[in-house]
């Protein structure tokens, strides 16, 4: 579980960071699960912009959230910010080690 201070910092560093999976019309593929796992297992925390209405996008991101192991740090609009700690996290790929 992440701790609400824990939810702010990551909240803060997701801020800047840019979408890394954009999700269209087609919904969830497996071709999107293996792309969103590899960016969290790289990144650790990352954004996602999804175009669907209101309802379907919060059960696509429940259900992304549940596929791959994810936490949704926080869902404003169209935008998701998703977050799973790496076994080993990589200090030059990940968005909670290295400098924005």
């Amino acid at each position: 579980m992440l701790t609400p201070e824990r939810k702010k910092q990551m909240r803060a560093i997701g801020h800047h960071l840019k979408p890394v999976i954009l999700i269209g019309d087609n919904g969830m593929s497996t071709r999107l699960l293996e792309e969103l796992d590899r960016a969290l297992k790289d990144h650790e925390l990352i954004k996602i912009k999804v175009r669907a209405e209101r309802d379907a996008r919060k059960i696509l991101i429940a259900s992304l959230c549940n596929e791959t192991g994810a936490h949704c740090v926080q869902s404003v609009g169209a935008t998701a910010l998703l977050f799973r700690a790496a076994e080993r996290p990589n200090p030059r790929l990940s968005n909670l080690i290295r400098p924005i």
